[in-house]
């Protein structure tokens, strides 16, 4: 009995070295991806603003027109691909759609590099990764259970795009300073919810595919976080042009 015992332990720490060796793999392939679409992002929203730096006539044919809502609507369309299609496609599948996903976000906020001055966004995005990781960080390693927050998170962002979607109309400074302060604290509290629920999700994948989908997945959530959330920070902290 005794040596069964100790073979149980035994075998129940191979088994728990094993899983954290897994899980700390999967988090870096996470944050791996993640990071490499926030890089590809800033890379095509640079390049894009430094062609229509200085080219008025060309600006007003994108923003002027319908354009402007085909580039601020696109991304969203990659998200329900993804999110639909993710038991379907393959891994390297939804690889690249992340990939060409990333790059259209850069083309759909690359508006900014023309609104703000290089250096405060440059300022905001170093803040927003300092942040970024911290709530990441406190998500990984917290026991409390973050779940209940969700639901109440998930509820604050609907209304939070019901309002963005109003002032568009409205037009109103003082609303878009409330929108802009709810938005920095939900993204906020979505970074470390999200963090959780990501680690969280590895114990129940099965097979590799699966945490290869799992991780580009959860990817997303995370680039989503952050992009968000420096947005609604260089709204705060950028100088306009």
């Amino acid at each position: 009995m005794e040596r069964y015992n100790t073979n149980y332990r035994a075998g129940s720490a191979t088994q728990t070295a094993e899983y954290d060796e897994g899980l700390r793999a999967y988090m870096l392939k996470v944050y791996n991806y993640m990071a490499s679409g926030v890089l590809l992002t800033g890379i095509v929203a640079l390049m894009f603003s430094n062609m229509l730096m200085g080219n008025i006539e060309l600006q007003q044919t994108i923003y002027g027109s319908p354009l402007r809502w085909v580039l601020a609507l696109a991304p969203l369309g990659f998200i329900m691909v993804m999110s639909f299609g993710v038991h379907k496609m393959s891994s390297g599948t939804l690889q690249m759609i992340f990939w060409a996903f990333a790059a259209v976000m850069g083309l759909s906020i690359s508006w900014i590099f023309l609104a703000y001055t290089g250096t405060s966004v440059a300022r905001t995005f170093f803040i927003t990764a300092a942040s970024f990781g911290a709530l990441s960080l406190y998500g990984y390693t917290t026991k409390k259970n973050l779940s209940g927050m969700g639901t109440f998170l998930f509820m604050g962002l609907i209304g939070l795009i019901i309002a963005s979607v109003v002032n568009i109309f409205m037009q109103s400074s003082m609303m878009q300073f409330i929108i802009s302060v709810a938005g920095v604290l939900i993204f906020a509290g979505l970074t470390a919810y999200d963090t959780q629920r990501i680690k969280q999700s590895y114990y129940m994948m099965a097979t590799g595919e699966a945490v290869a989908k799992g991780a580009i997945m959860g990817a997303v959530n995370l680039y989503l976080d952050f992009v968000n959330l420096f947005m609604f920070l260089l709204q705060f902290l950028g100088d306009r042009r």
